[in-house]
Order: C-alpha cells, then sequence, then structure tokens
C-alpha cells in the first residue's frame, strides 16, 4: 500500500505539470471511513489548458505502462476526466478538477444553491456543489498556491444557506411520493421503487445538511444517516426497512408509499 511520503512524492510529480495547480487526497481515504481495499483518490486542480500528455507521462512512471489521461468531459460533464491507475497493487484514481468550475460551485454552496445533474452511475444525478463538499474534505498534498485552503476556508464552518435550501428541497418528498401512488395503484413496482428511493435519498441529503456534513457521492448516502453527530429518529434503519421489501402488488405498494411518507426527517429552518 502506499504511504503517506509516496503520495506526497506523486503529488509533487503531479504539481510540476503545466497547468495542475493542486492535488489533494479525497473520497473515504481523506474522511478516514476507508476500507483496506478502497481505491486511493488523487483529485488533480487543473486549468483548461492542462497538459494531459505530461500528465500520462507522470503516471506512466508510477505504473510502468502507458497511460491514458481522459480530456474534459471525458467521463462526462461533471465526473469530468482523469484515470484508473494500479500503482504498487494499489488502485489509484486521477481525477481532474477544472479549478474555475470548482471555484463557482463553491461560491453557490456559500450562497444556498445546488443542482443534481444526470450522469452515468449517479442514479440521483451528480449533485454539483460535491466540488466544495471535497474541497472542504480533502487533504492537500500539493498547494503551492494555496487555493485548496483558501477554497476549504470558502466553504467552512458548513454554510447556513446551503443547509437551508437542502431541507427546504423535501418538498419534493412528498410530490414524489404523489406520484408513486398513481403508479402502485396500476402495480407499477419498478416506478414506484424509483420515486420511494429518489425520496429517500433527498431526505438523507437533508439529513447531512442538517447535520453540517458534505455529501460526495450517493453510496452510502442513506446508512450513513445513521453515523451523523445529531439524533435522526431511526431514518437509516427505516429507510432500508421499507425500501428492502418494498412489494408488487397494489396494496403492498401503497403500504410501502404510507411507510416512506412517515421517514423521519429534519425540521424546516421555520419550525
Amino acid at each position: 500500500m502506499l504511504d503517506e511520503d509516496r503520495l506526497r512524492s506523486m503529488a509533487d510529480g503531479l504539481g510540476k505539470v503545466p497547468g495542475v495547480r493542486a492535488v489533494a487526497l479525497g473520497g473515504s481515504r481523506a474522511r478516514g471511513t476507508h476500507r483496506p481495499d478502497s481505491d486511493i483518490d488523487l483529485g488533480l486542480y487543473v486549468e483548461a489548458d492542462v497538459d494531459l500528455t505530461a500528465l500520462a507521462e507522470a503516471a506512466r512512471g508510477w505504473t510502468g505502462e502507458d497511460v491514458e489521461i481522459a480530456g474534459r468531459g471525458g467521463w462526462g460533464l461533471w465526473v469530468d476526466s482523469g484515470a484508473w491507475l494500479i500503482v504498487d497493487g494499489a488502485p489509484v484514481d486521477l481525477i481532474l478538477r477544472d479549478v474555475t468550475r470548482v471555484e463557482d460551485q463553491c461560491a453557490r454552496a456559500v450562497r444556498g444553491e445546488f443542482a443534481f445533474h444526470s450522469q452515468p452511475g449517479h442514479p440521483l444525478g451528480f449533485l454539483d456543489v460535491a466540488y466544495a463538499g471535497e474541497v472542504a474534505t480533502g487533504v492537500p498534498l500539493c498547494d503551492p498556491d494555496g487555493i485548496l485552503v483558501a477554497l476549504a476556508q470558502s466553504v467552512t464552518p458548513y454554510p447556513d444557506a446551503l443547509r437551508a435550501a437542502f431541507i427546504e428541497n423535501l418538498w419534493q418528498v412528498d410530490f414524489l411520493l404523489n406520484a408513486a401512488t398513481k403508479g402502485a395503484k396500476t402495480g407499477d413496482a419498478a416506478y414506484v421503487a424509483l420515486c420511494g428511493t429518489t425520496a429517500a435519498m433527498l431526505i438523507a441529503h437533508a439529513w447531512h445538511a442538517a447535520a453540517g456534513q458534505w455529501v460526495t457521492n450517493e453510496k452510502g448516502l442513506v446508512p450513513n444517516v445513521a453515523r451523523l453527530p445529531i439524533d435522526t429518529a431511526g431514518f437509516s434503519a427505516a429507510a432500508a426497512a421499507v425500501l428492502g421489501s418494498i412489494g408488487s402488488a397494489p396494496e403492498e405498494l401503497l403500504a410501502s408509499i404510507a411507510r416512506l411518507r412517515g421517514l423521519p426527517r429534519p425540521a424546516t429552518p421555520s419550525d
């Protein structure tokens, strides 16, 4: 496994590539929630004209093999681009972030603005202000100009406006479940499950916001509510129970929708 000294050495090498402004350790390893087999996420904060050929050469020096770095948008508009590598037997993900877009999303987070964007591999959609969450929770490895430190400070503590926005967005939960009721009457289990899962994830986002905790990935979003440092009234267990047995017959689906309506939610700012 790659130790901290090796990671910093790799980051320093990446930082010498024209167009790379900073490098950070991200994901579960930055948050201290990783498993032994978790990938190592290296976030590269880059200018639009970053030298991808030089990046590939730097990565080749670690892998001993040719490396292809996906160009801007190569993985989708929001996941953006990068490369998947194996370095000394460890999985390493290079994830490129356009530093200007990151700055924009940090500013939006402070204003209480967010949106989900269609992205392969993200069933709810990619949360744009996850970029702000990444700089807030990441560990700078190479930050010669202090841009990561400055951006993290701009969104720390968790913005009050963003907390309020996620909680106020809970109106969508009832809207979704009202729509699901129509599908339940015809036994459309797939539609009900989709509406129900989306509703549960929106509530989970609101719980994280209420706790002032950033969300950067949908994986683990619902179960992780149980680990938040506030009373979440058993949300995670209740959500898992209903989503794990949503049913298929109309009466089963309608009963599941009723249970979804009863899932604990954080109080609205006016409560």
